[in-house]
């Protein structure tokens, strides 16, 4: 197993008035990660998307320590921590080095915004899952 790392950039608008980054922007840093992580797994034409698609049905972030704007990027690892027939849960870190700034964590659902229904996850996203999956 292991973990996909995405360097997700800082924007300056990122900060606040105290010069941290927002608490609410960690979402928005997983959701970068993870749509990076997936798009070697989706289809590249849209139909093919619409019935492949995935959508977050619960999100949750642990913050640690305040991550202070800067140039550098800051990692953001993630890990599939559950798979299921539908759905699929993945751990984040928000880190550099030996410094956590946050953790968090998504449940994915597989789903057809065609029929707006959930669906199986294929061998092939089974497949991608578990290079991804924590022991």
């Amino acid at each position: 197993m292991h973990r996909y790392i995405y360097p997700c950039p800082l924007r300056w608008a990122d900060a606040d008035a105290y010069g941290h980054v927002n608490n609410a922007l960690y979402l928005r840093f997983m959701e970068e990660a993870r749509t990076r992580m997936f798009q070697e797994v989706l289809p590249a034409d849209d139909a093919g998307r619409r019935k492949h698609a995935f959508v977050v049905s619960r999100a949750e972030v642990e913050y640690r320590v305040p991550l202070e704007y800067r140039e550098a990027p800051v990692d953001v690892c993630v890990r599939v921590a559950q798979r299921k027939a539908v759905s699929f849960d993945l751990s984040y870190e928000i880190c550099d080095g030996d410094r956590l700034y946050a953790k968090g964590t998504t449940t994915i659902v597989a789903y057809n915004l065609d029929t707006g229904r959930p669906r199986r996850l294929t061998d092939r996203e089974l497949a991608f899952l578990e290079r991804y999956t924590e022991s």
